[in-house]
């Protein structure tokens, strides 16, 4: 039976499709797309906390997606459960496209996490920005797929590639800004995303426009905020950066009051009594059930039933996962031992990017120091911003251990030799 949550409208792809006629549904047919594709096989290689390889328990971008991706799933049929007012079995917020729009929401983000985002946008200053959130817009609708001589996108539907634009302003409705954006090219894409339906005086503001999301979109967002805010404290206290000692001591500094107080010291007594992983773990349940729905009237009202609701989330459960992530940003991302390992990454990622910039956006010299299928791209290519994007796209797209042994292959004397490139 149809979901009758979802209109025509939700179901468009970007360009017509000979292969929707299948055994899966629309939503389904996206979400394997993601499953199946490189892009996502390697975030296995990319930075969530600590780098691959470091330790062998710890999550990476791959598996933290999969875990983005069963919360979201579960905040789907909890809500399913709870919303009888307003959802049914007839209609409801479809859980394969929550999946599929959680799993593709990191793929856009460059070696070494957060840092080597902030660092690609400050080299692509010039020439568009770079953005994670934006840079998997353009991996979904561009550059998903290669084919003989060029790249391609993915085609998704209306409702999936709306459901991964976490943020909706252009880069320049901001000034130089540092995240938060999407590419000016990419216009074209919101435009699709509202039915070239024009913009409310309400959302006319970058910033108000960037907090209007799809109901699939906010939970992603949630289920996104659950599992790092959590698990990311896991693998630090696992991983030694956060202990006893370290946690009392940031208490003192930063509690404000008695809720702040018993959070924290529920954490130590957790560590204390070698508990913390599954009370941790039994914390996600109860993100997901904090969850609740409220209806709005938006101008897409009209389309679609995706924009009718807003997702809910209890303020006490909100307040515990902004003191989550203020201890993990203060005792890990702003640790020295962290800050060491992001200094070099950025200096690797720096280096490759200015010498690819002199080699084929200054110049295009007939040095070939990109593999033959991207080198012959951007050859092809005469707007010097467009060559620097593409430029950007190879570096966001490398591994972490990629993008030492290219650093290395470029810079090291003595690491290069005929037998690297077997």
């Amino acid at each position: 039976m149809k979901n009758k949550f979802y209109t025509d409208f939700d179901l468009e792809r970007l360009k017509e499709s000979k292969r929707d006629d299948d055994y899966r549904s629309l939503f389904q047919i996206d979400r394997d797309r993601i499953i199946h594709s490189s892009e996502f096989r390697r975030l296995q290689g990319k930075t969530q906390v600590f780098l691959p390889g470091e330790y062998d328990f710890y999550r990476t971008r791959l598996t933290h997606s999969i875990e983005v991706a069963q919360i979201g799933r579960s905040i789907c049929n909890f809500l399913l459960s709870k919303e009888k007012d307003l959802l049914d079995e007839n209609y409801f917020i479809d859980p394969d496209l929550v999946e599929s729009i959680c799993l593709a929401h990191d793929l856009g983000h460059p070696p070494f996490g957060h840092s080597g985002e902030r660092t690609l946008n400050s080299l692509m200053k010039n020439h568009g920005g770079f953005e994670g959130n934006a840079q998997t817009l353009r991996l979904i609708t561009e550059i998903f797929y290669r084919q003989d001589d060029h790249y391609r996108g993915m085609n998704p539907t209306r409702a999936f590639l709306d459901g991964i634009l976490k943020y909706k302003a252009a880069y320049s409705k901001f000034d130089n800004p540092e995240n938060h954006f999407i590419y000016n090219e990419q216009q074209k894409l919101i435009d699709f995303v509202l039915g070239k339906k024009k913009l409310p005086k309400e959302l006319s503001k970058p910033e108000k426009f960037n907090q209007f999301q799809s109901i699939e979109c906010q939970i992603m967002d949630w289920a996104d905020d659950t599992a790092y805010a959590i698990n990311d404290l896991v693998d630090s206290i696992s991983g030694g950066f956060i202990n006893i000692a370290k946690l009392l001591r940031w208490q003192k500094e930063n509690c404000k009051d008695e809720f702040e107080n018993g959070i924290v010291g529920e954490i130590i007594e957790w560590i204390k009594t070698s508990k913390f992983k599954p009370k941790f773990g039994a914390l996600i349940g109860t993100f997901v059930r904090s969850c609740c729905l409220e209806t709005r009237k938006t101008f897409l009202n009209n389309k679609t039933n995706r924009y009718k609701y807003v997702l809910v989330v209890d303020a006490d459960i909100l307040k515990r996962a902004k003191l989550y992530k203020k201890i993990s940003v203060d005792l890990v991302f702003r640790s020295s031992q962290l800050h060491q390992v992001e200094f070099k990454g950025n200096k690797m990622i720096e280096s490759m990017f200015k010498v690819l910039k002199e080699n084929y956006v200054d110049h295009l010299n007939s040095i070939k120091l990109l593999p033959d299928f991207n080198d012959n791209i951007i050859r092809k290519e005469k707007n010097k911003k467009a060559r620097a994007r593409l430029i950007c796209d190879y570096i966001a797209g490398m591994t972490d251990s990629y993008a030492m042994k290219t650093y290395r292959r470029l810079f090291d004397p003595d690491y290069s030799s005929i037998s690297d490139l077997v």
